[in-house]
């Protein structure tokens, strides 16, 4: 583990949150499930959906186990569901066999306040976590856009070092517009403050820096930080910077000397989910960078999304983010 997630892990220790995890057939949640209520990052609660999936967890009494088809309280909880979901035409009985789906059980437990976050998409695509999180948690009070990134935590033998960056939005806003770049990049801000307890500088990055290119989708990341600081002139960010001058303060002096963040940038603001999603794994898979993620923000409750490439050690480190982001929550 990094640096960085040994810190989150020790503050998600502080507090002790209820996450559940609505893929327990799947061997890396059940490594992971069993390994972070060992060492007390979090109460941990696993959805199964069949005998043999229970049996994986007979001998473990850290973990909560709730089967899907039996669970105990379904009845009334279907009819909350059919209460938040008849205006799309859901009826009862629909709700009813709905929460046989461990993912949307998840999310109506953790609605209710049963639990305090989910971690799931080992087994599931992107847009099912997020879709059934919009339709059931949705957005935190006063937050009009939900978006991703990745927490990226670079090895010492990396050009930049060991170091810590956030990247957003690699999962989730396809092609986002200034006002939605704007709002990313203050949440992203917000994000790495709360999860790193340090300084957010962040770059909203193009293929130009400071009208070295004219094109419309430069003049999209110039027009997104202008609206940025309009809206929170507080956050240090600057664009629109090219990738080298965000990072690397030799070519920041040459690029953008007059820049308060060109060369030490430490939220990296994409601006495409192409971009972003190419970007992060670029780094994951070409520097040997650590990546946890995607984590969401501006959801009423975290729910946190996985990749479906994802290692044990990734689930560990992405439930101790969403513990301390619950814990942010209360």
């Amino acid at each position: 583990m990094t640096s960085f997630i040994d810190s989150v892990i020790q503050q998600a220790k502080r507090h002790t949150m209820k996450i559940v995890l609505p893929e327990g057939g799947d061997a890396r949640i059940e490594a992971a499930a069993k390994q972070a209520a060992h060492d007390g990052i979090a109460d941990i609660s696993v959805i199964v959906t069949n005998d043999e999936e229970k049996k994986r967890y007979a001998h473990d009494n850290t973990i909560t186990l709730i089967d899907a088809a039996t669970y105990e309280h379904r009845t009334q909880l279907a009819q909350k569901l059919y209460e938040l979901r008849k205006h799309k035409g859901v009826n009862t009985a629909q709700a009813f066999e709905m929460l046989e789906n461990p993912l949307i059980l998840a999310m109506m437990l953790t609605r209710e306040g049963v639990f305090d976050g989910v971690v799931a998409g080992a087994a599931h695509a992107t847009a099912d976590v997020l879709r059934a999180a919009l339709q059931i948690i949705k957005t935190a009070p006063g937050t009009s856009l939900v978006s991703s990134f990745f927490m990226m935590t670079l090895p010492a033998n990396s050009p930049l070092g060991e170091r810590t960056l956030l990247f957003s939005d690699c999962g989730l806003n396809i092609e986002p517009t200034s006002d939605e770049l704007a709002a990313i990049a203050l949440a992203s801000a917000q994000s790495f403050q709360q999860l790193t307890n340090t300084k957010p500088v962040v770059a909203l990055l193009s293929h130009s820096t400071h009208g070295s290119s004219l094109q419309a989708c430069a003049t999209r990341v110039a027009k997104a930080c202008t609206l940025a600081h309009t809206m929170n002139s507080t956050v240090t960010l600057d664009g629109e910077l090219q990738l080298d001058a965000a990072l690397i303060p030799e070519i920041a002096a040459s690029k953008a000397p007059h820049s308060s963040v060109a060369g030490r940038a430490n939220c990296l603001i994409f601006p495409s989910i192409d971009a972003g999603n190419i970007g992060y794994k670029l780094v994951e898979r070409l520097a040997g960078a650590q990546a946890f993620g995607p984590i969401t923000q501006g959801l009423a409750k975290p729910v946190n999304d996985l990749s479906r490439g994802c290692s044990a050690r990734d689930v560990y480190g992405v439930i101790a983010i969403t513990a301390l982001q619950a814990q942010q929550k209360r």
